[in-house]
């Protein structure tokens, strides 16, 4: 810019980190990439790069918004009667909380807050139907505060020098201690498996890897150290394989090499189409009961009879269907 300045665009993240330990430091400049205002660390002075590079660059990549499954639709509306006015919302990747974005915007909630890793179109949407404000949050009164952003070009250009928007590294964004200083903030993430014990896997399938740790593991800590605040780890209580079998995404223990992303200790709400079940305070013996009681029934007396074998299960909840499901619905 006329000052001399180069910004990182729309992945400012952990672009000075890198600056900081770079022996040689090579930028090169995209006319096509979103100015994005900070924040901080947005942004690199032209006497601290070494080399330039100037090219004629595509148009940016997009990604258009994962649509939500009729299963994560039924999700959606059970979080969805758990925000209030005023929640600070971070969404994770995927179309269940693409599909919370839209009933956000199609609902009555006003002043939603802003704080995430990943800035998508669902955010645009909420912003869009006048839902966004950020009057109530603590810090970054205003300001919707994000590490980078992913999605169509609509967005990109939503972002482009709009000084509503607040680009921050992740240091900043992922920060527990940073995030729990916004009251009731309210963090939605999605996963692969979980077992009987609440450990939860959001980043493999076994030993297959299907994408990093990621910040959900902070956001989960930060928002329940939130005043106010709620955590939900989400999915659908089944899958289909290639060949087309029905497996629980619930099993007695994570498939052989499947990675804990969230340790049972840290994790909250757990979100099925069946309900939602708060972790906390329980004992293992509950957490087991609350956890059959959002599988698919389909599966649950194999559950038990497996948490059985595990000496975490109490006969008197074969008998009377008791569990510790919050928001139950499909019983």
């Amino acid at each position: 810019d006329k000052h001399g300045y180069f910004n990182f665009g729309a992945a400012a993240v952990n672009c000075w980190a890198m600056m900081e330990t770079a022996k040689i430091r090579i930028l090169e400049v995209n006319q096509n990439m979103p100015r994005c205002l900070g924040g901080s660390q947005e942004s690199v002075h032209v006497t601290q790069v070494d080399f330039i590079i100037e090219s004629n660059n595509g148009p940016m990549t997009t990604l258009a918004p994962a649509k939500a499954s009729p299963v994560e639709e039924e999700i959606a509306k059970l979080v969805m009667e758990k925000l209030r006015d005023g929640s600070c919302i971070q969404l994770g990747i995927g179309g269940l909380p693409n599909a919370v974005g839209t009933m956000v915007a199609e609902s009555d909630l006003k002043d939603i807050g802003v704080h995430t890793e990943m800035y998508v179109d669902a955010y645009l949407e909420m912003f869009k139907a006048g839902k966004i404000t950020g009057a109530k949050k603590n810090i970054d009164k205003y300001k919707q505060v994000y590490a980078f952003v992913m999605g169509s070009q609509e967005l990109y250009e939503f972002m482009d020098d709009n000084p509503g928007l607040a680009s921050y590294n992740v240091d900043y964004t992922n920060d527990p201690k940073v995030i729990c200083l916004l009251d009731d903030f309210v963090s939605i993430n999605a996963c692969v498996e979980v077992d009987l014990f609440g450990q939860v896997c959001s980043e493999s399938a076994g030993v297959r890897h299907i994408s990093g740790t990621g910040g959900q593991l902070d956001f989960v800590e930060g928002a329940y150290k939130s005043k106010g605040g709620q955590s939900f780890v989400c999915m659908p209580s089944t899958f289909k394989t290639k060949d087309g079998t029905v497996k629980s995404r619930i099993q007695p223990i994570l498939t052989p090499g499947a990675i804990v992303t969230d340790p049972r200790t840290a994790v909250h709400m757990l979100v099925t189409e069946y309900g939602i079940a708060n972790m906390k305070g329980k004992s293992t013996w509950e957490r087991a009961e609350a956890l059959v009681n959002l599988a698919h029934p389909d599966f649950r007396d194999e559950l038990i009879q497996k948490a059985t074998e595990f000496k975490i299960w109490r006969r008197s909840n074969k008998i009377d269907g008791a569990g510790s499901v919050d928001i139950a619905v499909g019983k």
